[in-house]
Order: structure tokens, then sequence, then C-alpha cells
């Protein structure tokens, strides 16, 4: 971490000093674009939902439970009605090739289920890349009622709250597995042939696939921008190194994110807790992908 753009998340040792509201001093809490950078005990949460929860917001989310992915939807679900934005309306909508397998979970009021079938695909790779495409067809036909919209794996699960406190125009989550290393680490897309490609000089952070969002229009804009870059790569026979995941990460360096939300909100439960996550609020769960994926 040698320059304000080619930073780690960790502070090297704590600064004498930090924004006054935060509390945090051995975490980065402000982007060099000076977005807020979401860690716990950088925001109130009673104030924060005293703000939102009187606008009757709906937030939305979807989750692709396709093939054997369908296992993981009930542990979804169910955590979900714990953690994520209780007290508000909230619309998950499940893609599946599996409907019959979908659970039945209790939901409480203000908050519904809905699911569309999808085709199966013999490449996790395929499945992956066609999220952009099926998410943007969602929110063209989503109502004006819908605010906020989140993108979230479903093989994960949550453990603490995700709430108001996440609520931006446009919303990236950092990856766990790079927080802590220099950009020259970060994998993106370094082919020149593909619309993915990021130069070594360019990014931020590295963003995670499994979890990103914002207002509808501006995750309109970029599941448009994402599926057209994918359908214009496949055209040409290329395929980048991690699919959405490469073609979100150069979106996020062109379109800078309002808010980052720090690795307590996409964790993966084979990482032990490094000391500065103290909350753990959305993980993945562990999994052998020989037994889940159609191809490995």
């Amino acid at each position: 971490c040698k320059s304000p753009v080619d930073r780690c998340f960790i502070r090297p040792r704590p600064r004498l000093t930090t924004l006054p509201h935060t509390g945090r001093t051995d975490v980065v809490t402000v982007t060099p674009w000076l977005a807020p950078i979401v860690w716990e005990s950088t925001f109130d949460p009673v104030l924060m939902d005293a703000i939102f929860k009187p606008q009757n917001l709906t937030i939305a989310a979807t989750v692709f439970a396709v093939g054997k992915y369908v296992q993981f939807l009930k542990d979804f679900l169910k955590t979900s009605e714990q953690f994520f934005f209780i007290g508000f309306n909230v619309h998950i909508y499940v893609f599946t090739d599996r409907p019959n397998d979908v659970p039945k979970v209790q939901l409480a009021p203000g908050r519904k289920v809905s699911v569309r079938v999808v085709q199966s695909s013999q490449r996790w790779q395929e499945i992956s890349a066609r999220r952009m495409e099926m998410v943007h067809t969602l929110l063209l036909e989503l109502s004006d009622s819908t605010h906020f919209i989140f993108c979230l794996d479903v093989d994960s699960k949550f453990h603490g709250r995700w709430g108001s406190e996440s609520l931006g125009e446009l919303v990236a989550v950092v990856h766990p597995g790079y927080y802590g290393n220099p950009r020259s680490r970060f994998p993106f897309e370094r082919r020149t042939k593909s619309r993915a490609y990021m130069a070594p000089s360019d990014g931020d952070f590295y963003y995670c696939g499994g979890a990103f969002g914002g207002s509808v229009d501006q995750v309109l804009a970029l599941t448009q921008t994402c599926s057209k870059n994918y359908r214009d790569d496949e055209k040409e026979g290329v395929e980048a190194a991690w699919q959405e995941e490469s073609h979100l990460n150069r979106y996020f360096w062109e379109n800078k994110p309002s808010k980052v939300l720090s690795p307590e909100y996409l964790w993966q439960d084979f990482k032990p807790r490094n000391p500065e996550i103290r909350i753990i609020r959305f993980s993945g769960v562990i999994k052998n992908y020989a037994a889940i994926r159609p191809n490995v």
C-alpha cells in the first residue's frame, strides 16, 4: 500500500486522528473519492433506521439457486428473516431451474419471496455470467415502488445486521480475500482483448461479485453495461477471468461506488476472523464445489 490509490483496507498502525463519527482507527473508513466505507462502529443503527424507515422503502434482493445450489436457499431465506433489513418492506426474487424445490419459509409482514424460472446450464461460468442479464430484465419490470436492490450469492448466510446503513445509489462490497492486499495482487482481467480489462495502474479496491447493489436506476445501468460487455466479449470468443465479477470491477473503476461495504458484508466461512472484523454480517458457507457445480 504505497499510494492513496494502491492501498490496503488495513492501516499498518493506528492513526492519531480519524473522522470524528467513526470511532475506528484501525481501518480505512473513507475512499479516495470520499465515499464512506461501512464497518462496525462507523454508524449508528438507531439513527440510520430513524432516517430511512419513515420513508416506507421497499428493498429488493436477487439470488440465483440454479441446479444443486438450491440446497442453500433455505438457510439464506431463514437467516434473511433474522438480519436483512428488518422492519422494512423486502421482496426477494429467487431465480431457479428447480421451482418445486424452493422451500417454504415463514415471512414477517411486509416481506415477500417470488420465484422466477430460468434455464439450467452445464457450465457454472455461464450461470455466473448470465446473472447480470437476468437481473437487468427484472429491473425493467419493477415498479416505482421498489427503491433499492441488492444482488446476493445464495450459498451464503446472514449472521448479523444488514440494514439501512448499506443503502446508497451505487454500493460495492470489498472482496474478503483481497482487502489486505496491494492492488498488484488483485485478480483483475489483464487481457486487453476483454472489455473487463484493467491496466496495472487501474483499480481502487477489488470488489466481490457475490454482493452489490444500489438504487434501481443505478443497478439498471450497471447490469446493462456489464451484460453488454460480456455479450460483446462472447461474440469475439473471450470470457473474462472471473465472468461477471471481472466486468463488475471494471464498471466500478469507471463508475465509483457512492458507498463501499467492508468485508463484514460478505465474509467466507473458511477464513478465520481477523481482528478488524468485529462482526460477520453475511458469509459464504463452506462447500464442495465438485459436488454442486455442473463442471469444475
